[in-house]
This record gives structure tokens, sequence and C-alpha cells, in this order.
């Protein structure tokens, strides 16, 4: 008996089953056309096939013109009112996808319209540059897109334009003619054909496909085609349309932003490389028209001085945009007068297939190359290749795979040569050409490398020349990946410790060393540590070539770090048998303390000491003191930025705390005690902690503690999750005792195979590993270690070439790291052995192998068969077909979104009264003037910052966490966290600067000038002047208002049972 759905079909294509054996293609295609001529027509439909034999698997996919025809072939189908096909009563019910990319209905695709692409020079005028008769056009809503087809030279293009790359949408005319203005942030995405007997098209002639339309080919990626780059110089595209979905086109776009091609300095003219820089910023945020960027501006910039003209640009990146756009979130940062501390001014360049986008100057961490030469810090920019939107690149973007069988290979896009060509040969930005210098391993995960402008006195080879001498190494991948790293100085060499088995070399010292005790304390002097209580461990970087420079740098260092699980960690721990009912207590205990933290002050530095950053310090010190978390403006503020964030976290990544956990870095057992199988481990315990004693796994030993379990640092390399345990080692543990602070994990250096090595594959160069001594999260059984021995690197004949090394890095941008990740993570969800599913078992291995892609050089690409056809809810992937996911990440993400729509958090409100009369010093009055000076020029340069980054509230530029970021953002996590750090950065030495002003004055003016500070941010007197008031101001100088605080209230009991232990 047929069954289906009879919900409304939101695609034009349902699925269908119970096909008879002999079916074929074409006749289900004429079947349907039959059925349902009344509501449309078919138009394309697959049968599913089995591989052995071709044999029809019974079922398939139909798509219709329209939805209207698919409902009704599903309604019909449900009510048993559709013929018999073949004999036999089909099933029909919604499918989630259509088969090909196409409108869901006749009123949203036209044919016949003409295109023009330009730029909108005035209110009402808009200039074109190229110009196409013929143009189909199709809204897809369910991609969210516009396709564009076209053709051009006799080849077929295709325009993509998604609704959130459209800032505005109007219906105007041309000549008479309806039309509609599309004005973009983006340039829209460019595909071609590509046909051929060595072309697999999913459209093929075979039995089990059929298309009304000649679709025998596949779409790749392409570039702009115009002549004269039209695509990459304008930003706007007018449709004339003749009978076309313009009501339609309308209810689906949106605004947003807008940018805006490259201005150069006109002949005659000369300015500054600065002043062109920032000016082409100005541009791109739409502050300034680039038809208006003449003769005449320059000419006037010519006789500004350069620090006029910054803070001319400073103060244009806040007004609204030109033809009253909406705020852009890129806004020009505040320069430092000085350019000395671990900060500099940062060039960044991003480069799409059709465009570049100057971003910046901005600050970051001072990179030690540049600080070595920084008489030509200016002439240094950080370049990024990224898709249109500014998002990462897909591989299938630069290498698309068009054949099928083992011995095809894919076919290298126009893209991929577009990335090779600019790192040979370079590009312009007005008088200065870049030239590509070097690139991290880091960087080469973010698609990014140095480029240098080259002079008469300092060229890219000099420096790289400096950096090191990589003559003798023969392997392109570990050629790139030291080059801009941290490099090597004078140490005693100290023989690895190896061990053979079964014809495999295992080195259990590698990756570290040794460091005297004097040593360390001098590190942790020279960066910002206490010396007399220095890190027992440093992550340093390691010799791996040859250079004159004996510079020692720090990259990590052993200290406390809270444990929390993600995704990962949790779909492993499932399948290796813990219950989803452990998960989701956890996380209820994780969100209750959350709800709590605003109103109780235990739970609010019990969330602080979790979060474990630096920007938590003045907070923590606040609720110490006894301020009530939602009576003081600044206190409530951050606890609600941070409440939020970590609300969001563990929504959309399933980030939950682990109380009994730590995170600890790795390092060998010097003593030789420990034996394979034991590990010896060193923490110390909060106040929460010492309350429990019911926790078997730790030995008290001088009132510190040690000795517990391991849980590995999980990854997606097969199940393993080791526990080790260790016993009395007396010599280890007096080594430790003569070290002040540990927080390390140690591991025996004998055995069969090094421990680290059997934990995903690590080793001991800075990895850090999750440890638990919660029993609950400790499972009965484990797998065996998956053998994680990575490709041999591709050895040379030669001296490897500078462009060998480029060619390497548009090579690794073909790497399906973060794809094969999501689809492990779909797999083990799906199906019912989890993570032990054959699946999985193939998608660890692929991801160890894209690991080590950038040591080996040899790639790892995902077979299509192993990619996700539908995505779990908790992924919140609205673009691609979804199902709900019964497993553990289902049910946390379900109970977390519930729970946040059914207990919002208190709306964000300032408190009232909010000035405290404790921070009242007498004398105050004769430093208020300065103070409001201090505080107007923080109050400018915090501007600047949250300009700069998008930022409209102060908490958010203070953490950090950005809630409505842009969507390239949310698309790559690794980018958004590196801008994190880069705003924590800027807004430190923001705060440091500010200090200056502070200890710049004789100490003993101190008290009273806190107060002042204090009194111009808080007192409704001074409040006045301004809506918009930043409260951190008097804080960057806190120890200094709470020492005023304590002095005037006495002692405070909080202090005696609160500890800042509860930081840890």
């Amino acid at each position: 008996m047929a069954t289906a759905a009879s919900a409304p079909v939101s695609t034009a294509t349902v699925r269908v089953s119970n096909i008879p054996p002999s079916a074929v293609a074409k006749k289900l295609l004429a079947f349907f056309d039959s059925a349902v001529a009344a509501a449309g027509a078919e138009y394309a439909c697959e049968i599913a096939a089995a591989r052995r034999g071709w044999l029809s698997r019974g079922n398939g996919i139909v798509q219709f013109d329209s939805t209207a025809a698919a409902t009704l072939a599903a309604e019909l189908a449900s009510s048993g009112r559709l013929p018999r096909f073949l004999g036999s009563l089909l099933s029909v019910s919604p499918a989630p996808a259509d088969l090909l990319p196409r409108a869901p209905d006749h009123s949203l695709r036209t044919a016949g319209a003409r295109l023009l692409v330009g730029n909108r020079i005035a209110e009402r005028e808009f200039e074109a540059a190229d110009s196409w008769d013929g143009v189909r056009v199709e809204v897809i809503p369910g991609k969210r897109r516009i396709d564009l087809y076209l053709d051009h030279d006799s080849q077929m293009y295709r325009l993509e334009v998604f609704f959130e790359d459209i800032r505005n949408c109007y219906k105007c005319s041309f000549n008479g003619a309806g039309a509609i203005l599309l004005q973009l942030i983006y340039a829209p995405r460019i595909c071609t054909t590509i046909s051929g007997p060595a072309v697999y098209s999913r459209f093929s002639d075979d039995r089990f496909h059929a298309c009304k339309e000649d679709v025998k080919f596949t779409w790749v990626r392409a570039l702009d085609f115009t002549p004269n780059h039209s695509f990459g110089k304008c930003s706007t595209l007018a449709l004339v349309l003749d009978g076309a979905p313009g009501n339609s086109l309308m209810e689906f776009v949106g605004p947003s932003s807008k940018v805006v091609p490259l201005v150069d300095c006109l002949t005659g003219c000369s300015v500054s490389y600065e002043v062109l820089f920032r000016l082409n910023s100005l541009v791109h945020m739409g502050k300034i028209v680039a038809k208006h960027v003449n003769a005449g501006l320059f000419k006037a910039l010519e006789e500004i001085p350069v620090h006029i003209s910054r803070r001319i640009f400073e103060k244009m990146s806040k007004l609204e945009r030109a033809h009253s756009r909406k705020r852009s979130h890129n806004a020009l940062l505040s320069s430092k007068t000085e350019g000395e501390g671990k900060l500099m001014m940062c060039y960044r360049i991003h480069i799409t297939p059709s465009k570049t986008y100057c971003l910046g100057p901005e600050e970051e961490v001072s990179n030690y190359v540049v600080k070595h030469h920084k008489k030509y810090a200016s002439d240094f920019a950080r370049v990024t290749f990224v898709d249109e939107d500014r998002s990462k690149l897909f591989p299938d973007a630069i290498s698309a795979r068009t054949g099928r069988g083992f011995f095809s290979q894919p076919l290298k896009t126009g893209l991929y040569y577009r990335i090779l060509s600019i790192l040979k040969e370079g590009f312009s930005i007005g008088p200065k050409k870049y030239e590509f210098l070097a690139f991290s391993a880091s960087q080469l995960c973010g698609s990014s490398v140095w480029m240098f402008v080259s002079n008469d006195s300092l060229k890219a080879e000099d420096i790289r020349s400096w950096m090191g001498h990589f003559e003798e190494i023969r392997s392109v991948s570990n050629s790139s990946r030291q080059t801009v790293e941290i490099l090597p100085w004078d140490v005693e060499e100290i023989p690895d410790i190896e061990v053979t088995t079964d014809g495999t070399k295992h080195i259990f010292s590698d990756g570290i060393g040794k460091i005297s005790e004097k040593f360390a304390k001098d590190v942790a002097y020279e960066i910002g540590l206490d010396p007399t209580n220095p890190p027992s461990a440093f992550q340093i970087s390691m010799k791996k070539f040859e250079s004159k420079s004996t510079m020692f740098n720090i990259t990590s260092w052993s200290k406390p770090q809270p444990r929390y699980m993600n995704r990962e960690i949790i779909s492993l721990l499932s399948t290796l048998g813990i219950s989803d009912e452990i998960f989701e207590l956890m996380q209820q205990d994780d969100m209750r303390e959350l709800d709590e933290m605003l109103t109780n002050r235990e739970a609010a530095l019990s969330v602080l000491g979790k979060i474990g950053s630096t920007e938590t310090k003045t907070a923590s010190k606040m609720l110490l003191q006894g301020y009530e978390p939602s009576l003081e403006p600044y206190l409530l503020m951050i606890l609600k930025a941070h409440q939020d964030n970590r609300l969001t976290d563990i929504r959309t990544r399933c980030k939950i705390h682990v109380p009994k956990g730590r995170v600890l870095i790795g390092c060998l057992d010097e003593t030789g005690e420990l034996k394979y199988g034991q590990v010896y481990i060193r923490i110390t315990k909060n106040s929460k902690e010492q309350k429990d004693n019911g926790q078997p796994y730790f030995l008290k030993i001088m009132g510190k503690t040690k000795q517990q379990l391991l849980l590995e640092k999980l990854q997606y390399r097969k199940i393993l999750v080791s526990i080790l345990v260790t016993s009395e080692c007396l010599k280890l543990s007096m080594t430790m005792d003569c070290m002040l602070t540990t927080w390390l994990i140690v591991f025996p250096q004998r055995g069969e195979r090094p421990h680290p090595n059997e934990c995903s594959g690590g080793d001991l160069d800075g990895d850090l590993y999750f440890i638990t001594w919660d029993e609950k999260l400790i499972p009965e059984k484990v797998d065996s270690p998956m053998d994680y021995t990575a490709a041999r690197p591709r050895i040379m004949d030669h001296v490897i070439t500078l462009e060998e090394i480029q060619k390497y890095f548009v090579d690794y941008m073909i790497n399906s790291l973060g794809a094969i990740s999501t689809a492990h993570l779909v797999h083990a969800d799906r199906h019912p052995m989890k993570a032990r599913s054959p699946e999985c078992l193939q998608l660890a291995a692929l991801h160890s192998m894209a690991v080590d892609f950038a040591k080996s050089g040899a790639p790892a690409e995902m077979p299509q068969s192993l990619r996700p056809r539908e995505y779990p809810d908790f992924m919140e992937r609205w673009d691609k077909p979804m199902y709900i996911s019964n497993g553990a990440l289902g049910k946390l993400y379900r109970a977390a979104a519930s729970r946040m729509q059914s207990s919002p958090a208190p709306s964000f409100a300032q408190p009232n009264p909010v000035f405290d009369p404790d921070l009242e010093v007498p004398g105050f009055e004769e430093f208020l003037e300065s103070a409001e000076e201090c505080y107007d020029l923080y109050t400018e340069k915090l501007s600047a910052l949250m300009g700069h980054y998008g930022v409209e509230h102060e908490d958010k530029i203070l953490t950090g966490n950005i809630r409505n970021r842009l969507l390239y953002l949310k698309k790559d996590n690794k980018r958004y966290f590196e801008m994190k750090d880069r705003i924590i950065d800027s807004v430190e030495g923001l705060h440091k600067e500010a200090r200056g002003w502070f200890t710049s004055c004789p100490k003993a003016e101190a008290p009273r000038r806190a107060s002042a500070w204090y009194r111009v941010s808080y007192h409704p007197d001074h409040r006045r002047r301004e809506k918009k008031r930043f409260w951190s101001f008097p804080w960057i100088i806190c120890d200094e208002l709470l020492k005023i605080k304590e002095s005037n209230n006495g002692d405070d009991p909080l202090q005696s049972h609160l500890s800042v232990e509860n930081i840890h």
C-alpha cells in the first residue's frame, strides 16, 4: 500500500520508493509528466543504483518544475490516487534538497534578461562597465542565492549571488524597462562549465538518469572573465527584466554593507603610503565613493601632515556611510605614537578570486622577524587568500574532481593558478610591489602568507637568508613549515631516547629538552612572569635548520587551565559507553551556575575561574573586594558578556566544563623511574576541590596533590582513552618538589611505544593532555591505539626552490582537513556503531594524513562517498539538508537551545545609583581636569577600536566576544579566535598606555588621581555630558581603586573564605 507524507513540499523534489527493478529514468520522467500535468511538469529524475551489477535499488528522486507539482505528486500518492507505474504503487515523500540547483517555482525564474555590471556613482546614476543579453535568472530560496546564467565568448558562466552578500535591492527602470539594482558587499562567485569524455557528469546517458535539459557537464569555479575585470572593479548589478521575478527577488534579499575597488595615487600627486592605504580602507568601508577620489582630493592630502591626515581618517571612520548606508564593520584603528612594546601595526590584505581588500593597519602581537627589521615594518603585510565573501576557500574551488575512478586526476581551476601567480609575481598597491616572503605552519592552515616590499637596502631574499640556511632541507614541507617560526640558539646537544618496536623507531624524547633553573627564572622575568616562581616547562621552537640568530623565543608555558569537553570528545566518550545522561547532567550544572552568576558572587567567581583568561582578573578582584555583581555597572557588564559567550558556546559547540579535570602540558620523566603504563601528575586544587575529600586518586604531599588518571588528548583519529595510574617514585617526587609550580603530566621514557604517541600521535613539543578523575567519564573498556605513523616526506634530489615552496602552499589549500572532521562527526552521530563505524575509521585515517600534510607533504582527499548528504541539527547548517540528531550531541543541543529560549538571561540594564562614595578621596578636585582629558582620549581610542572591529558595545570589545559577527567569521572559528586575540591584545595595549598616563605622575598623588578618574566616569554630574559612557576607564587602575575601597571599608570578611584559587 502506498504511503507518503502529506505535508507541503518546501522544495520541488520528492523521494520515490517502490520503483520496479526494470524501470528506467526516462519512463519515470514521462509517468510523472502525465500524472501531475495539471500543476506542472517533471524536470529531472534519478534512480538509485547498486554499485555492484548496476542494479536498481528500487528508490529514487524526482525533481519537478515547481513545488506545486511536487506537492500534488505527494498528495496523489498519499491518497491512493496516483496511477500505478509498471504495475507498482509508488510511495512519494518530500525530499530535503533538489537534484539540480534550480528555482523551485516559475515565479522565481526568468530567461531573456539583460545584465549590467557597474557602479552606482550617485543617488540616481549608474555607470555600466559591461553588459550581457539573454541572461537566465534563478532565485533559489533554499540555498539563499540568485543564479545568473550567461554566455560570454561561446562559454557558459554562472554567477552566484548570495542573499547575505546583497547590501540593498532597488526597483528602478532602464530606458523605460523594469529593472532591479543589486548593490553587493562582495563580488559574485563565478563558475563555468567543462565537459568531455574524461569529465564525469551526474546526468550522463544511462538508464538511471534523465533530465529535460542538456546537463552533461560539470560546473567548476572560474575567475573574472571580463576584459576589464569588471567584477573585480564594480560592486553593483542591474537586471533589466521582462516579466521577471522582481517582487520575489525583493522579498528574499536583505541589507548589509559594501566594498569597492582599489584606488591608486594619480599621476603628478604624491602622498605617503600610509595615507594611500588608509584611503583605500575608507573606500572599502563606503565612507568615500571611489568616483570622488580625484586629483583634488590627492592635492589636498599632499598639503596635510601625515599625523593630521591620520586623525582625519579616524574621525571619518566614525561617520555614517555614503548614501545613508548602515554603519561599517570596518573602521580605522587609532595608532599609538610609540612603536615599542609587544604590539605592532600590521597591514592586512585579503585577496579573493575577483578583488583585493586593504584592511587596517591594525595592531597585533609583534613578530620577531618584523621587529628585527623594524625600519621597514610598514613594508610587511599579511596576505590571506579567501573566497568572495572573505570566508575560507573550499578545496573544490581550487581543485575540482571532474572524473571518476582510481586514476582520475583533479582539475586545477583558474583560481589555483591565480593564487600561484600572485605568489610568484607579487602584486602592487600604489607605488609598492609586494613579493612573497614566507609563511609559518599556522599561516599555512589559514591560507595566509607574509609578503614584503623589497628595496635597494633590503630584499625578501635577504630576510630569508637572515632567518636560516635551508640548503640542506630536501623536503618542501619542512622547508616551508619552519620559515617564520621561532629561531634556534646555541644549546647543549642531548641524545634522543629511541626504541625500535616491530621495525618502527619511536623517539620517547621527541620535541623536549632541558632548561636550567637560573635560565628559567630569567625567561620568566623577560616574558612578564614572576621570576621567583617560574613555570615548570616552556614550549619553544625546535632546531630544524642552521641560522645566525641566537634569539630564544617562547610560545607557551605550563599554567593552570580548566578543562572543557567539546563535540569531538563527547562523541568519542559516547562511543566508549558513557551514557548521554552524564553529559546532560553536567551541562545542566554548567547552565545553572551561569544563571546564578549575575546575582551570586561565588557563582560569578567560579565562572570567571573556569574561563581562565586575563580579561577576567579585574572582575575577579572586584568580586573578592565585596562588590555585588548586579549593582556595579562595569562588573555587571563584564559578567553579562561572559555569560552570553558561555551560553553560546554550550549551544553551538557543546563546550561543557569538567570540574574534575585539567589540561596539562606533557614532559618526560628524566629520572627514568616511571614504567610503561605509569604517569606522574601534580596539580593545585582549587577551593571547591579542597573541600571534596572523596577523591582517592590524589595523595597529599606538603599541602599539594599528585597522582591521578589520564584521559588522552582526544582527537578524531580512532577511539583511544588510555587510563594510566602512577605509583610512588621517590626521585621523581623529589624532583617535582623542587618546582614551585608544576601543572605537568610526566610520561615514562620506557616501553614499546611512547604514551604521547598512543594519544592521537602526540609528542612532547607542547602538546596538551586532558586529564580527569571523574569516574563517570572513565569508560570501562578502551580500544587499542591507532598507528599514527605519518607518511614519509617527499624527498627531492635538489635544493628546494622558492617556486616549489609557493606551489606547496597552494597545494595545501586543497587539503580537506575541515571537511574530514565534519564528516567524521556526522557519521559518528548517525551510525549505530558511532565512531567505530567503517566510515569513521576510514575518516580517522584520512584525518591523520591531513594533519600531517604540513610535515609530510602527502595530501588527504576525502572520497565523495564519505561526504555527508544531510547534517545534524546541532551543526545549524541551515543552507544544507538537515536531520534531527538522536545522539548525545543532538540532545545536548536541543536542551541548551530550549533553556536559552524559555529562560532568557535578564536584559542588561545599568544599575542606579551607580556612584560609590567609598572611592572618593579628599583633594580629588584638583585632578578632575586632567582626568577629563585622559577619559576623552581613552574614549576616542577605544571608540576607534570598536569601529575597526564592528563592535557596538563596550563589553564586546573588552572581552573580544563578538556575538553578531560577520558571516565569514561565523563559518571560520580559527579566524574568529585569531581576531579575538588581536582585539584583546589591542585593548590590553590601550590599557597599558592608559596606565602609563596614570603612573607618570608622582606616587603620592595616586589615590586622589584615581578618585578623579573614577568620578569623571561614574558621577552623575559628569555622566550627563554624553549618552554613551565607558565604564571600563577607571578600572584600568583597578588595584589603586580597590586599595581606596579597602581603606574606607576595613577588612572585608569575604577575603577569609574566598581565594584567588577559584581562578584556577
